[in-house]
C-alpha cells in the first residue's frame, strides 16, 4: 500500500502559524485541532518568523527588479534570435 504525503496550501499553513505566534493554544493543542503534527507547526511558525522581517526589508522589490531584468534579457534574446533566423532564411532563399 502507497501512502502519499498531505500537502496543505499555503493559506492555511499561514493561517495555522499565525495561530501559533499567537499561541493562545499550544502546540499539541493546536496539532488537535487541525489534524497535523506539533513539530510541523513548530516549522511553520519559524518560517513564518524568519519570513516576516523580508516583508519589512524591500526583498520582494529585489526580487521584483530582479525578476524585470530577467524579462528584460529574454526579451534581448528572443530579438537576437528572430533576427538569426530571418538571416538563416534568405540565406537559405526560404
Amino acid at each position: 500500500m502507497e501512502t502519499t504525503r498531505k500537502r496543505y496550501s499555503a493559506d492555511f499553513k499561514a493561517k495555522v502559524a499565525l495561530e501559533a505566534i499567537r499561541a493562545d493554544l499550544t502546540l499539541a493543542e493546536l496539532g488537535a485541532k487541525h489534524g497535523i503534527h506539533h513539530t510541523m507547526i513548530a516549522a511553520w511558525k519559524r518560517q513564518a518568523i524568519e519570513g516576516m522581517a523580508s516583508t519589512f526589508t524591500g526583498a520582494s522589490e529585489l526580487s521584483r527588479a530582479t525578476g524585470e531584468a530577467e524579462i528584460d534579457k529574454l526579451h534581448s534574446k528572443i530579438g537576437q534570435l528572430m533576427v538569426e533566423r530571418d538571416f538563416l532564411a534568405k540565406a537559405f532563399g526560404r
